[in-house]
Order: structure tokens, then C-alpha cells, then sequence
């Protein structure tokens, strides 16, 4: 398990690092107490990444279209 805080992950980070903390829990080999505190830091990674995503969808969302639907410049997102 990375170190990095996940604060500072990309969501490419997050992602790998949430399916690594998955396939652990899924295996079921591990102890209670590292499971819980796998099961926190995966809430943590799966808050990220939506997070990021929602940025995202934000950025698109304010991609304006002139009359013919084409794309034609950004409108600025209020908090980005």
C-alpha cells in the first residue's frame, strides 16, 4: 500500500490504489484490524476518485457549442 496521501493522488493513483485495497478484501486473508483499516483507506480512495470525476464532468459541462452544436470555447466553472 502506497504511503502517498491520498489528497495529493491523481485519479489514475486512486484508482489503481482502491482495486488493490478490493482484491485484498476480497481475498479475505487478512487480519480484522488490517481490514478495517484497508476498508477506511478505500472510503478514502472511492471519495477521491469521485471527486476527480466530478471535476471533470464539471470542465466538459462548461465546454460551450456555437449554433451549429460545434464546440467553441470554454465557459469558465465556478470553484475551478
Amino acid at each position: 500500500m502506497s504511503d502517498k496521501p491520498v489528497g495529493e493522488m491523481s485519479f489514475e493513483e486512486a484508482m489503481r490504489a482502491l482495486e488493490t485495497v478490493v482484491g485484498q478484501l476480497e481475498r479475505g486473508d487478512v487480519a480484522l484490524e488490517d481490514s478495517i483499516k484497508l476498508y477506511e483507506r478505500g472510503a478514502e480512495l472511492k471519495a477521491r476518485c469521485e471527486k476527480k470525476l466530478k471535476e471533470a464532468e464539471e470542465k466538459v459541462a462548461a465546454i460551450t457549442l456555437d449554433p451549429n452544436g460545434n464546440p467553441a470555447g470554454t465557459t469558465p466553472v465556478e470553484g475551478l
